[in-house]
Formats: C-alpha cells, sequence, structure tokens
C-alpha cells in the first residue's frame, strides 16, 4: 500500500513525510543543501569580488567617500576561507548525491593506490585487488607515459615527470581513461585501441561489456587471456569503471610520496596508498634476471671482479633506496593529510601469511574481502615448484621470496648492503655478514614487521 502524506503545514511535518521515504528524501536534503550552498558560495563571491576591489572603485559605485583599504589579514582572508569551505562542503555533498543516484549503494567508493618499484612483487598483491569482483582494477596504466614523455632523469625533470604521473593518475581514479589516448601509439581511433598495455592483466578490461566481439585482422598487443576481445573500447572501459563500487591501480612508476598530497586532499577521492617494499638484495637479485641486459655491468664484476663496478650504476641503486626509504618515513611519520591513508608493506610478509596480509590491506582500505579473493590466493600460492615463470603470479610463496639467498654472489650483496642500508634498517631487513650467513635458511634475514606501518 502506498505510503501518502497530506500537505504539510509546517517544517517538521514535511520532515516527517521525507523521513518516510528515506531514499528520496536523503537524495532531497542533499540537493537542498547544494542549492542553498551554492547561493551562499555566489554570495561570498561577489562579496569577496566586492572587497578586493579599490577603495576608489568602491566610491564611485557606490556614489560614497571611499572607505580605509581592509587589512591584509582581516575580512577579506576570512571570507576567501569561507568561500574554499564552502566550495569542498559542495564538493563532498555532490559526490554523495551522486553516489545515491548511481546504484544505492551506502558503501563509499574507495580507491586503492598500490605503489611499488619493479620486482618487488606488486604484480602478485595487486591481483589480490583485481580478483574482487566491485574492484575496478588497472594494471600499469602510466606505463604509456612514460614510453611517451622523455625526461631526463634528476633535478627538475624528476619532479616533472611525477607532476605528470601524479596528474594523469588523479584522472585514472576518477575513471577519465580518455587521457591515456593522448600517450598510446599508435593513436586510438573512435576510441578504440589494440595497444593497452597488459590489459590481460586487468579482469575489468577482459570482462562484458567491455570485452567486445574479436575483430578479424586486427592484432592486439597485449590481448585477454581467457578470452578472446576486440580492440579496447576506451568508452565501454570508462562506463565499466564508473559503475564498480572501487577502483584500484598498480604502478611501480609513482615513488615521491610527497607528490600526492594533492590526490589525497581531493574531496573526489578517498584514496587508500599501500607501499610495498622488499629486501633490495632480492630486488637486485630478481632484476639481474627478468632485465638481463641492463645488468650486463653487474654480472661481469659479480663473476671476474677485474673491471670495478661503474660508480654512476652504484648512485643510481643508492637513489633508489633513498627514494623509497624517504617516501616510507613520510607515511610513517603520519603527518595529517596521510594519517589513516597509508600502509607499508613487505613482500616477504605477504609471501609468508598471503592471506593474512591480504585481510590486513582490505580492513586498512574499508573493503570486504570475498571468497573469490581468498579461493584465488589459495589457489596461486602453492604452485609446483617448477610452475613459477618470471612475471608469474602464481607461485610458491613461501618457498619463493628467500631464493635469491642462494643465487646472488656475496660479493654483490655486500654491495647493496653498503650502499641501502638505511633502508634495510627502516624496513627490518638483517645485513648478512659473510657468504655463510647469506646462505643459511636457519638465519633469518627478517625482523618482526612493526605494528606501526599501518598509518
Amino acid at each position: 500500500m502506498e505510503f501518502r502524506c497530506p500537505l504539510p503545514q509546517d517544517f517538521w511535518e514535511l520532515l516527517y513525510c521525507l523521513k518516510m521515504r528515506s531514499k528520496y528524501a536523503i537524495l532531497l536534503v542533499f540537493v537542498v543543501g547544494l542549492i542553498i550552498i551554492e547561493k551562499e558560495n555566489n554570495f561570498i563571491s561577489r562579496v569577496s569580488d566586492k572587497l578586493k576591489q579599490s577603495p576608489q572603485a568602491l566610491a564611485e559605485a557606490n556614489s560614497t567617500e571611499a572607505s580605509p583599504p581592509l587589512p591584509e589579514n582581516g575580512s577579506l582572508a576570512s571570507l576567501q576561507e569561507l568561500d574554499a569551505a564552502f566550495s569542498q562542503l559542495r564538493s563532498h555533498l555532490r559526490n554523495i548525491t551522486l553516489q545515491l543516484v548511481g546504484d544505492g549503494d551506502s558503501r563509499p567508493r574507495r580507491h586503492v593506490l598500490l605503489m611499488a618499484t619493479t620486482r618487488t612483487g606488486s604484480s602478485f598483491v595487486g591481483e589480490f585487488f583485481n580478483q574482487q569482483g566491485s574492484i575496478f582494477y588497472l594494471f600499469e596504466p602510466l606505463w604509456h607515459i612514460e614510453r611517451t614523455v622523455t625526461f631526463e632523469p634528476g633535478g627538475a625533470n624528476a619532479v616533472g615527470s611525477a607532476l605528470v604521473y601524479r596528474d594523469v593518475l588523479k584522472q585514472l581514479l576518477l575513471c577519465d581513461l580518455y587521457i591515456l589516448e593522448s600517450f598510446i601509439s599508435p593513436a586510438p581511433e573512435d576510441h578504440l585501441t589494440p595497444f593497452m598495455f597488459r590489459r590481460g592483466s586487468s579482469l575489468s578490461l577482459c570482462e562484458e561489456p567491455v570485452c567486445t566481439s574479436s575483430a578479424k585482422k586486427v592484432f592486439e598487443k597485449y590481448h585477454c587471456k581467457n578470452r578472446r576481445c576486440g580492440p579496447l573500447n576506451i568508452t565501454l572501459a570508462v562506463e565499466a569503471c564508473r559503475h564498480k563500487q572501487h577502483v584500484a591501480l598498480k604502478t611501480v612508476r609513482i615513488r615521491q610520496l610527497e607528490f600526492l598530497q594533492p590526490l589525497v586532499e581531493d574531496p573526489r577521492l578517498d584514496i587508500r596508498i599501500i607501499q610495498l617494499v622488499r629486501d633490495p638484495r632480492a630486488v637486485l637479485a630478481s632484476r639481474m634476471v627478468a632485465f638481463s641486459g641492463k645488468y650486463e655491468t653487474w654480472k661481469k664484476w659479480a663473476s671476474e671482479g677485474e673491471a670495478p663496478l661503474h660508480e654512476e650504476e652504484v648512485q643510481r641503486l643508492r637513489g633508489n633506496c633513498e627514494t623509497i626509504r624517504l617516501s616510507a618515513e613520510l607515511g610513517l611519520r603520519r603527518p595529517g593529510w596521510l594519517r589513516g591513508r597509508y600502509m607499508l608493506v613487505r613482500y616477504e610478509d605477504v609471501a609468508r601469511a598471503p592471506l593474512q596480509k591480504a585481510e590486513e590491506m582490505y580492513r586498512f582500505a574499508g573493503l570486504p574481502l570475498t571468497p573469490q579473493v581468498k579461493e584465488w590466493i589459495g589457489k596461486n600460492t602453492q604452485a609446483p615448484h617448477d610452475g613459477s615463470g618470471v612475471y608469474s603470479t602464481r607461485k610458491n610463496s613461501s618457498e619463493q621470496f628467500e631464493k635469491w639467498r642462494f643465487s646472488i654472489p656475496f660479493k654483490l650483496a655486500q654491495v647493496v648492503q653498503d650502499v641501502c642500508a638505511p633502508a634495510m634498517h627502516l624496513f627490518g631487513y638483517k645485513l648478512a655478514s659473510s657468504p655463510a650467513a647469506l646462505a643459511n635458511r636457519s638465519f633469518s634475514l627478517l625482523e618482526e614487521a612493526q605494528p606501526s606501518w599501518v598509518t
């Protein structure tokens, strides 16, 4: 039986009627609130503009005597602060209203950023979020920016690249995937591209409705793994992103945490940052296998020892370790803008207890850990001994994470320990004093993780 309410006689009766229709009442209240705030904001903006005029201009406009100038930090500053506060509140109300109009789900929309460096296990950990059906997950979309925008390392150019990455990242988290079209080569036509990097590593790009019928004579470089799809329709991907409850993104191309402050403070985003780290000795050992050509100098020095290791190679290693350490130290200091939004995770802890760490990360992000994620973790952390490739996300994780100890020459481990000691100390990685200690499984190279790592 439909509830009907007579014409309300006063404000309280109006509230009573609205309460009886809760969903529409909440929506109406927010819409009315937006209208009121818009009017207040416009009024304050007009007053602020008036106050910005010179006393002479005000006097001529009002045909009165000129008033003395306002103090620099007086009413004008106060009105500008109110203006900013109203704008921020308006954005919050607009976001909530859009969520109510969208799907009626009362859970907040979360944005998860997995921040790592190469060969730290980020592809494996990223699958924890890729397997959750309500999350729109993207795998390394910033790869396209790195391929098309050239920045020289160091100094202002490094800052410039970080700002470009950050601005593109913000748009991606807001489901504006069109921004990638300027960086994909060759450029998409009619928002269609067969060149989306590692599309098959993002389930959201390989399921309906994004997965369209495959097209003949169209070669998709990074095709979906379990089904044949046509070229990626970016418009359909944008719509899929907007319909998913949450967004997650994995990248190894953003390393400076301080550059992410504007994203954390953006009222349109509710971001959670997970920084993944790994023992730098293990990282070097893994990179020497995965990127063999780039580490010929290291391998030659380790095997022959005749030519000295290039100083620029050592300095590059030092710079990487220091960048990671400084970002982690910033997060662990718990500045106000990062409080409750930063979590530091060691890959070794994930490998030893993947389900437990997945539960911790999901709890931190404020997301439910679904049975599908638990099932995937169970299947992909108990792989056969010979079932793990260099880029595989399927591993016998409890055995794999210390395998590097038996492949890296001790002299290389010593270089890493000397260069990266501050970072290793912060993350709880013990130094090995001899080749025997490095290869001794009974000697743990890990200290217990600090509980304060969740901030």
